[in-house]
């Protein structure tokens, strides 16, 4: 009794005691977070349209989602929901735009359509209101894949350290193949879908007056102009153990650019900016990076486009993480790039916002490209043009001084369309002239002008791989010559 007496002080003394107070890696490792499902206005909706829209005022819009749109850590809009708007209104085309359409034989009154969406139509049948920014239609086509991936494939590639276990290959697929993807001619027609549709738009593109519509397929970046609610959610202590730790090497984010960079304009050290668009998770489903997380870095590398075709480049990285404000001063820091830390990543893949493809290479360096196939059209315009000039006497003498009616009006089509066509029966000399016209323009617009920028708008869709890349492989001259410099080098005295 007397020992429990002696013994109460200290207890006592223990219980005033105040208790050592904890890190912040502690109280972030204990404790339970209620998380805002929240997509954030300027938040980008990637679409495709399923219908062809006639340029009308207030025409109804049909457009399904091509990428799902994620709050913090889980999908909140699956890829496939459909999207519906309207024609808010129509832009006259730019003077410019003008000319070189009635140039090339094209007199019809050329508008842009800018389209806002007002709804989506959820999965389980539920409709949503929004409220987009004006967009107009971008460059590229999109085409939905038919088949879905095999369950056992998808399942091999998950772990590897992509957006939510997606392998950076299946991403580079997405990007690089589906999304850039164009029309080209009728080769494309003849082996695409929708064979219809597409013959019926290249026969009316040859009119001098045609109808204006924006194809099936077409592809529709539109910002959100205010914020989307869908609740809230609670992490427990355990899923937000990493959070803010270093991503493993070679992980893959998928992001979206919030600095717009033009090879013509931006210049070295500039600042870029990006915010990732799909969480990033570890190999045991941990969340490392949260949607909304910034990536802050700059531009390394510039080169404008310069003549007979030569594209141009550029290269930036990022050097920096922040996670979203709400959770910065929490972040775990204890092996890499916390908020305000400084890690390294660079560009994976990229979708280009300008009307060429690019290219990203193994140093994170991007490039226009333009496809081979743009010399068919300049062979085919020279022999249409020598084509053209086939007008032998013989015929004369046969009493056929005009026999050349095929040439001739060919040659009328290749530099005018069906207005040139139409004028070149009146002689073979304006058939010929026609022709050549429409030589000349053939071969400087795709072998002699200016190769194309690469261009990224606001939002532009870009994948980023963590981690340092291999530095650049000297060419096989400069192998050659190497041990040749170092020997002269060597003999100096």
């Amino acid at each position: 009794m007397r020992r429990a007496v002696l013994l109460s002080p200290i207890f006592l003394c223990a219980a005033a005691t105040p208790a050592a107070p904890q890190t912040v890696e502690e109280a972030n490792t204990k404790v339970s977070r209620l998380i805002p499902l929240t997509v954030d206005a300027g938040a980008p909706l990637r679409m495709y349209l399923t219908k062809r829209l006639t340029k009308r005022l207030n025409e109804p819009v049909h457009a399904r989602l091509i990428e799902p749109i994620f709050a913090f850590d889980r999908e909140v809009i699956p890829a496939g929901t459909e999207v519906l708007g309207r024609v808010s209104r129509l832009v006259p085309a730019s003077k410019f735009a003008r000319m070189m359409a009635i140039i090339g034989g094209d007199f019809t009154p050329l508008h842009q359509a800018r389209v806002e969406f007002t709804t989506l139509t959820l999965p389980d049948g539920r409709q949503m209101a929004l409220h987009t920014v004006e967009t107009t239609p971008l460059t590229s086509i999109y085409s939905p894949p038919r088949k879905k991936a095999k369950p056992q494939k998808a399942k091999k590639q998950a772990g590897s350290g992509g957006v939510l276990g997606t392998g950076k290959q299946e991403i580079q697929k997405q990007i690089n193949a589906a999304v850039n993807s164009r029309t080209q001619g009728v080769a494309d027609i003849v082996r695409g879908p929708d064979k219809r549709e597409r013959l019926e738009e290249y026969l009316l593109m040859k009119l001098p007056y045609r109808p204006q519509w924006v194809r099936k397929g077409t592809r529709f970046d539109a910002d959100l102009r205010e914020p989307l609610q869908f609740g809230s959610a609670t992490l427990s202590a355990e899923m937000l153990r990493i959070l803010g730790s270093t991503p493993p090497s070679d992980s893959v984010v998928h992001a979206r650019l919030v600095t717009p960079l033009n090879s013509s304009l931006a210049k070295q050290g500039e600042s870029v900016q990006a915010v990732i668009s799909q969480p990033l998770f570890s190999a045991d489903k941990k969340l490392i990076l949260p949607e909304g997380t910034h990536l802050i870095g700059g531009v390394t590398m510039v080169h404008r486009a310069r003549w007979f075709h030569r594209g141009g480049q550029l290269r930036f990285n990022f050097q920096r993480v922040e996670l979203p404000a709400a959770f910065a001063p929490a972040a775990v820091a204890d092996d890499g790039a916390a908020a305000g830390k400084t890690t390294l990543a660079s560009l994976e893949a990229a979708e280009s916002s300008g009307s060429t493809a690019i290219k990203v290479d193994k140093e994170g360096s991007v490039k226009a490209v333009e496809p081979k196939t743009r010399f068919i059209a300049p062979a085919i315009s020279v022999l249409i043009a020598a084509k053209s000039l086939d007008n032998d006497r013989e015929r004369e003498r046969t009493g056929s001084p005009d026999a050349n009616v095929s040439g001739r009006t060919l040659g009328g089509a290749s530099g005018f369309g069906l207005l040139g066509a139409a004028a070149a029966q009146a002689s073979r000399t304006v058939g010929s002239v026609l022709g050549f016209y429409g030589m000349a323009w053939s071969v400087y617009s795709n072998v002699v002008a200016r190769g194309a920028e690469v261009e990224f708008k606001d939002n532009a869709a870009v994948d980023i791989r963590f981690g340092s890349r291999a530095p650049a492989q000297p060419s096989k001259f400069r192998q050659i010559l190497a041990p040749v410099a170092r020997s002269e080098a060597v003999a100096e005295p």
